[in-house]
């Protein structure tokens, strides 16, 4: 059985996962390096899925009224085709669509995104490379197209770059946005749907997960009810705080800051596990 999570550890991880959920940095990748290189041990996928649902409730009300009008404009378009041209009925399938991949994918590899995707050989190989295709997606996007011309495509294909952020290290906000970019969206725009897009997937993760959050574990760090409950508070303050500085910054700055932040952190990861310092696993 597990170690025991201590109150130390569950507020500092939920600062964590509020922190970087919103951030391309890679929200698991980072509770996984700061729970291994501080606490010596893995918070586990199930802690990390529960406390996205603090970070995804900081969503749920920062976008409340545009989700609301996404709602009604889809039921809206549903029952009355004059209204299917309407952004926000088309937005609500672009979201569906969107969800599928990672839906799908995190179904059928639900085992090894638990264990081997956890190692921090392949986390922190994943900060770096992931950190050039978002370097790319800066250099090489138009940054032209606004939200309003969001098209099925781009959910497609948006939706699918979600998906690798099954692998910790890649970000989810990373992939959609860099998929975004490289479509000539916004940076804005781009951000937009991302958070949008996430909604459904991670809600159903960190439901999903809520029974095997509460089992204890055969390694790794066992959090207990109210530590959870607790993190997940956190990861919402902080989360909500993030969603409105991260639309603000991608307004008038690039993403080569991320860029660099990740690099300096896969090296730093890198080092530490050649040199024995950390574990790997």
């Amino acid at each position: 059985m597990g170690e025991a999570m201590s109150w130390l550890q569950a507020i500092v991880l939920g600062a964590v996962q509020g922190l970087t959920e919103f951030l391309p940095i890679s929200s698991s990748g980072h509770l996984r390096i700061v729970s291994e290189i501080f606490f010596g041990d893995d918070a586990g996928a199930s802690f990390t899925a529960v406390t996205q649902l603090g970070t995804e409730a900081a969503v749920l009300i920062y976008f409340a009224r545009d989700i609301g009008r996404i709602i009604a404009g889809w039921f809206r378009g549903l029952f009355h085709p004059e209204h299917r041209s309407d952004l926000d009925y088309r937005m609500g399938w672009y979201v569906i669509i969107g969800t599928i991949p990672v839906g799908v994918l995190g179904f059928l590899f639900k085992d090894q995104i638990r264990t081997g995707a956890r190692n921090l050989w392949l986390i922190a190989t994943m900060l770096i490379v992931f950190a050039l295709v978002i370097a790319a997606a800066e250099y090489y996007g138009r940054k032209v197209r606004p939200v309003e011309d969001l098209r099925a495509k781009d959910g497609i294909i948006m939706g699918s770059a979600q998906a690798l952020a099954l692998i910790p290290g890649v970000s989810r906000s990373g992939g959609t946005i860099s998929a975004g970019l490289f479509l000539g969206l916004t940076r804005e725009a781009a951000a937009r749907y991302s958070f949008l897009l996430a909604i459904p997937a991670v809600v159903a993760s960190g439901l999903f997960s809520l029974p095997d959050a509460f089992e204890p574990a055969g390694e790794g760090l066992n959090a207990s009810g109210p530590q959870l409950l607790v993190a997940t508070a956190i990861a919402f303050a902080i989360g909500y705080a993030s969603i409105a500085w991260l639309l603000r910054f991608v307004v008038d700055h690039s993403m080569y800051w991320f860029v660099g932040y990740r690099i300096i952190l896969g090296v730093i990861v890198l080092s530490l596990l050649a040199t024995g310092v950390v574990s790997a696993t």
